[in-house]
């Protein structure tokens, strides 16, 4: 069955994907920056809030390189310890191709953990070089829109690398209902928003309803 992952960035958040039917969510702060790591008293309030599988995002600055390792790495540290089992990362080098050293580096504090590579992989210089690179790194999942500028752009490349898991592909980034039976029958089966399920874009929260219509189209 196909799954819906939810961005949340609350608890208020948290239920009301639960409510709406997501069946996981991923955690994150400040969707200005695209999304960086929440703070750990962030991650127990969700966690207390719902039942739901939690993904923590684990990014520290804009773009695609650390801000800073030592600490990023405390602070996935610090969220284990809280009780996080799931994560979300992923980086680039200079050239724009997968760092491997980096994840690995920050990957040293989760073993045991499930984890997502994110969009790097669409800002890199080749997502079919990169997607073979994340296959050596453990993740079981890879979200992906296929393109820097969305899956609108990228929906082509999402359709040739669901084929050529695993890991798992969950096609996020501008990602529309219309997009939903092209990728479908492509056989795609993870699915991720974040303002698609709030009415009043980023400033408001993610809206039951509007969740239950995404999971309504995949049934």
């Amino acid at each position: 069955m196909p799954i819906l992952e939810v961005i949340a960035l609350t608890a208020k958040d948290a239920e009301a994907a639960q409510v709406g039917g997501a069946d996981r969510l991923e955690l994150v702060a400040d969707m200005a920056s695209d999304g960086l790591t929440p703070s750990t008293a962030t991650f127990k309030e969700v966690r207390k809030a719902v039942d739901l599988p939690i993904r923590v995002m684990l990014r520290d600055a804009p773009g695609f390189a650390p801000g800073n390792l030592k600490q990023l790495r405390r602070q996935a540290w610090e969220l284990r310890e809280a009780g996080a089992t799931e994560f979300v990362l992923g980086f680039l080098d200079a050239e724009n191709e997968i760092d491997e050293g980096v994840t690995l580096n920050l990957l040293a504090e989760l073993e045991g953990c499930a984890w997502t590579f994110h969009r790097a992989l669409d800002n890199s210089n080749d997502v079919f070089r990169s997607w073979a690179t994340v296959q050596t790194l453990g993740c079981d999942t890879v979200l992906a829109a296929g393109a820097k500028t969305g899956v609108k752009d990228g929906i082509e490349n999402l359709k040739k690398l669901v084929s050529q898991g695993p890991p798992a592909l969950l096609v996020g980034g501008g990602l529309q209902q219309h997009h939903l039976p092209e990728l479908l029958a492509a056989g795609v089966n993870g699915f991720h928003v974040g303002s698609a399920v709030r009415p009043g874009g980023w400033e408001s929260a993610v809206d039951s309803a509007s969740v239950g219509e995404w999971v309504n189209r995949l049934v």
